[in-house]
């Protein structure tokens, strides 16, 4: 620049830029602080993580998402690593922590690679090539499972569950788990299709997880309206209603003018005999158990109690809908169009005090295509604990019976993947082949994490997985309780081939997006640039900013 010559200002005032190597260090600097942060997590002796908001409220879970949800992380780059979890989670709803530990040392990895000074584009087809070959070398390793087999169906869930704070009580929580899966699968297409919010959690503190169950209907959070309707009806004939058993409003503001007593006798009796038609009109449907979406008056309440009538007002809208696919009730919008066809059926409905609070149980349905797993646990923090492993062992129930395929856990897909890659590799002739080779260590880093948080040597660990691998034995994995390497085919550790599927893809993809980007633009002050964790989460969560 000459002297004549003044500096061009492309951006305003308060905007930041980094450019370069420095941008990339920094973005693979965040994403490899939320890596770090939840890996400690994985596993069946991985550790919890306990989150305390702003206002005191405690989670304590080793729930991937979860954890990074409650984080509020607002670094960018690590946003991104946060929605690989996200996705992950939408998807199959497990295998969140091993899809951002993946994303992590893939981008770990890459930073070698842009030492050694290969261009990140270079990287990224590499990366691609890498992820494309995994896919494939994942339909080798695949194994159907015979989906009338519940043995292994509640493999599949136990393995969701274990490393949770349901481990000790999974055997029982898997059966409820594949039982309620069971009875609301559905065909499309010729295929098993599963819709899990078919499938209602209703949990509450008090009891044991032993005291968990299945309720073959649902569970409402609900009293009755009136303490003289009967608390327990057998043999229930159900009316789910969308409108209120009210005196309806008018629509435009009214004025009623009354001069004397006689008149306002005359306006309340009129107004009574509305309620006790419609009433009426309740009982002619042959109904004794009423849902109602809205409100009903006090005065309906007294007549439906008069009539032995069990009422339950304001039950939300989701509640109605899964009611009627238990029952197969139809949601009435016109008590004067509505019939005895329109009611559904339950072996009993009751009222029951659950930890001080009354909740409505509909159970003992005919072929319910809606059904509740009822949670019990210590404690509030043991029952959401409890509620996020069932989610997972539904998720992926889910993904099983809809693929109908499984790979073995405990690290051997991931082993089995890198020693595939490898090979692949040398295939290869351009540098693409330092990239496929460092996506084949980063896979590694399953095995190896499992072997640390179960307190093993992760070296020892990898060398004799590597060398059965070698013999042919993809089915071997690490058993974290004996510290061998043991044929997990035999100890039922399955998971759904769908979660690695999903766990590389995504992982594959955010890394390749993070690599490619060599300018940040941020308006406003940036604060600066995130550093690798020190000695774990210490004195703080370096790049969480």
């Amino acid at each position: 620049m000459t002297e004549n010559q003044q500096p061009v200002l492309i951006l305003p005032e308060g905007y930041q830029r980094m450019i370069g190597r420095g941008a990339q260090g920094a973005n693979i600097a965040a994403a490899k602080a939320v890596a770090e942060t939840v890996r400690t997590t994985l596993g069946p002796k991985g550790m919890d993580k306990m989150l305390v908001d702003s206002i005191g409220d405690i989670v304590v879970t080793n729930d991937g998402v979860t954890i990074l949800e409650e984080m509020n992380i607002e670094n960018p780059a690590a946003k991104m690593i946060v929605e690989v979890a996200k996705t992950q989670d939408a998807e199959v709803g497990d295998g969140t922590t091993t899809a951002v530990v993946i994303a992590g040392e893939l981008l770990k990895k890459a930073e070698d690679l842009l030492d050694q000074n290969v261009h990140p584009t270079v990287i990224a087809k590499g990366y691609n090539l890498a992820g494309e070959r995994a896919e494939k070398l994942l339909e080798k390793i695949k194994v159907k499972i015979d989906l009338t087999d519940n043995v292994s169906l509640r493999n599949v869930a136990m393995t969701a569950m274990t490393g949770k704070n349901a481990e000790t009580d999974k055997e029982v929580l898997a059966k409820i788990v594949v039982n309620a899966v069971k009875s609301i699968i559905e065909e499309k297409s010729g295929k098993p299709f599963i819709e899990n919010d078919n499938i209602k959690i209703e949990k509450k503190s008090g009891g044991s997880v032993q005291d968990s169950k299945l309720i073959n209907g649902i569970v409402i959070d609900k009293e009755r309206v009136h303490s003289e309707m009967p608390s327990e009806v057998k043999n229930a004939k159900i009316l789910l209603l969308s409108e209120a058993l009210e005196v309806k409003e008018t629509e435009r503001s009214t004025e009623i003018r009354v001069n004397t007593p006689d008149q306002l006798k005359a306006f309340m009796d009129q107004e009574e005999t509305y309620l006790k038609d419609i009433v009426s009109k309740v009982k002619v449907t042959g109904a004794n158990v009423v849902f109602c979406q809205k409100g009903i008056d006090d005065v309906a309440q007294y007549f439906l109690a008069k009539a032995n009538i069990l009422a339950v007002r304001r039950v939300k809208k989701s509640d109605v809908e899964k009611l009627a696919k238990a029952t197969g009730a139809k949601i009435v919008s016109n008590l004067d169009e509505s019939s005895v066809k329109d009611l559904g059926f339950a072996g009993e409905v009751f009222e029951k005090k659950i930890s001080g609070e009354d909740m409505m149980f509909v159970s003992k349905c005919k072929n319910p295509k809606a059904v509740t797993i009822f949670v019990r646990g210590g404690t509030e923090h043991i029952v959401d604990e409890i509620e996020r492993a069932v989610i997972d062992a539904l998720g992926d129930l889910k993904a099983v019976i809809e693929e109908g395929t499984v790979v073995y856990g405990a690290g051997a897909p991931e082993i089995e993947l890198a020693q595939g890659l490898r090979k692949y590799a040398q295939s290869l002739k351009g540098r693409e082949q330092l990239a496929v080779n460092k996506f084949a260590e980063a896979l590694e880093i399953i095995p190896k994490t499992l072997a640390e948080n179960a307190g093993l040597d992760p070296i020892d660990v990898l060398t004799e997985l590597k060398a059965l691998h070698d013999n042919g034995k993809i089915s071997f994995g690490i058993n974290v309780f004996t510290g061998k390497s043991e044929d997990m085919s035999k100890l039922g550790v399955v998971e759904p081939s769908k979660i690695k599927s999903q766990a590389i893809k995504s992982a594959t993809e955010v890394a390749m997006l993070i690599l490619r980007i060599d300018d940040v633009i941020a308006s406003g002050k940036m604060k600066e640039p995130p550093m690798p964790p020190q000695g774990g989460m210490g004195g703080g969560m370096p790049g969480m900013y």
